[in-house]
């Protein structure tokens, strides 16, 4: 990815979040899938979040970005390159994950913000940026993320713990959806979204026949180095990697996927439940 546009970096400041539609190629998307669908380790990884009705999403995370080929993505220059324009500092990778919402089971997510979750980790700002990547076809059928357009411009509101979500204030989200538009960000399989951490979103059950998995990698500023230590590193070097090399590694079965996965157990969950990581 060349340099930001002047309407994506408005759109970024203006609407709290922007699409780079085809990032990546389908060649690329394609060793993605076939990596995260095979790799055992991210399965066993992967914890469940019930939304309230019994539906479940399964999401894995690790906080530092490795050498295959999900590291790849997240190093890439076409990503971070654009991110730290958008946070105007060095960028640093909080931590990526990957959303498996599957066909017919993947739950809901409840309307929350980033910040909301982030904030509690000693971070004093909301110098962050999510880039969401499509991995497969993201619809309304299959739950699409949804935003409200413009939000972000409220600023970091409460979150509340229900069940194994912690959302935002729904009284405030109720008011917010009168005054900013509901956009449901359909994309194709290749897509990104790059968003605000203090946007609210959230996303609906996948009642379709098609699964609806998303990578999405996070990065903080170097000068918001948070303050205290979490479950979220502090500034680490990120080296950025030539793009080319999604395809050189994921083309190494042996390199395919080299990630540290981290996953929360029960007591770790209850103890930092409004500081883990938002969901989509």
């Amino acid at each position: 990815m060349s340099a930001l546009s002047e309407t994506q970096f408005n759109a970024y400041n203006e609407d709290g979040y922007f699409f780079a539609r085809g990032l990546f190629s389908p060649e690329e998307i394609q060793l993605l899938r076939e990596t995260a669908t095979n790799d055992h380790a991210m399965d066993q990884a992967a914890s469940l979040r019930d939304d309230g009705t019994g539906a479940r999403v399964r999401l894995s995370l690790w906080n530092h970005p490795g050498d295959g080929i999900y590291g790849m993505f997240a190093r890439s220059h076409r990503v971070v390159d654009a991110v730290e324009q958008l946070l105007d500092d060095e960028a640093y990778h909080y931590h990526s994950k990957m959303i498996l919402k599957d066909a017919k089971v993947g739950g809901a997510w409840a309307w929350h913000q980033d910040y909301g979750y982030w904030y509690q980790n000693g971070l004093l700002f909301p110098k962050l940026c999510s880039v969401m990547i499509a991995v497969d076809t993201a619809t309304e059928q299959n739950g699409c993320l949804q935003v409200l357009k413009g939000s972000h411009h409220m600023g970091r509101v409460n979150h509340i713990l229900s069940g194994d979500q912690a959302g935002a204030d729904l009284e405030r989200v109720e008011h917010a959806k009168e005054v900013f538009p509901l956009v449901h960000c359909t994309m194709t399989a290749g897509d990104a979204l790059f968003f605000h951490p203090n946007l609210l979103h959230a996303s609906a059950a996948n009642r379709s026949d098609d699964p609806r998995w998303a990578l999405i990698c996070c990065y903080n500023a170097r000068g918001n180095n948070p303050y205290k230590k979490s479950h979220h590193p502090c500034y680490t070097k990120l080296d950025k990697v030539d793009d080319e090399m999604i395809i050189q590694v994921g083309q190494n079965d042996s390199q395919r996927a080299r990630v540290d996965f981290a996953n929360l157990d029960s007591d770790d969950r209850s103890a930092t439940s409004l500081s883990n990581d938002p969901n989509q």
